[in-house]
């Protein structure tokens, strides 16, 4: 079912509350280039389309103007210097949005050999919950999740008790 090892509990995770929320008969609008997940998705039956890498903080007219009937955004807004303005542009009624949560023992990832590799924001839940009600969002559900690491250290301790992805299912109001 998954084409690697790397995020098996946060695409399983995903996928779970993605099928609770959306049918599959339900047209989807993934923000981010085609990867792994939006795979997933389409073979579990999703009719997916996905961005082609426009820079969201500036060109969000693909969700403006796209018919899917929702859109998804797993791990996007965090790389975005202005997420609200894609979240208030989207026309689609139906979002359904994941997100890394800040942690207090760890600084926000940074690639240092991939300038759009970055993290501009990393949320805290009630953070991420304003960003998308004050885009005209209602949240209609939530989950979160933790993202153990098999490393030594205080670090990968924590990281078995503290919830590292967030998700939502919002309607537009």
């Amino acid at each position: 079912m998954y084409e690697n090892n790397f995020p098996n509990k946060r695409y399983r995770h995903t996928l779970a509350f993605l099928q609770e929320h959306i049918d599959s008969s339900e047209t989807i609008l993934d923000l981010g280039v085609e990867n792994p997940f939006s795979k997933i998705m389409k073979s579990n039956g999703y009719d997916v389309k996905n961005t082609k890498g426009e820079d969201l903080d500036v060109d969000f007219q693909i969700a403006a103007q796209s018919d899917a009937d929702v859109v998804t955004a797993f791990e996007i807004f965090e790389h975005l210097v202005a997420p609200f303005n894609v979240l208030k542009a989207i026309k689609a009624k139906k979002l359904v949005a994941s997100i890394p949560m800040r942690l207090w023992f760890s600084p926000a990832y940074r690639s240092e050999t991939d300038p759009w590799d970055r993290h501009y924001h990393e949320f805290e839940d009630w953070q991420f919950d304003w960003l998308l009600e004050k885009a005209g969002w209602t949240i209609i559900d939530s989950a979160k999740w933790t993202n153990p690491t098999k490393k030594i250290g205080v670090r990968p301790i924590l990281r078995y008790f503290t919830n590292r992805y967030y998700i939502v299912y919002a309607e537009r109001v």
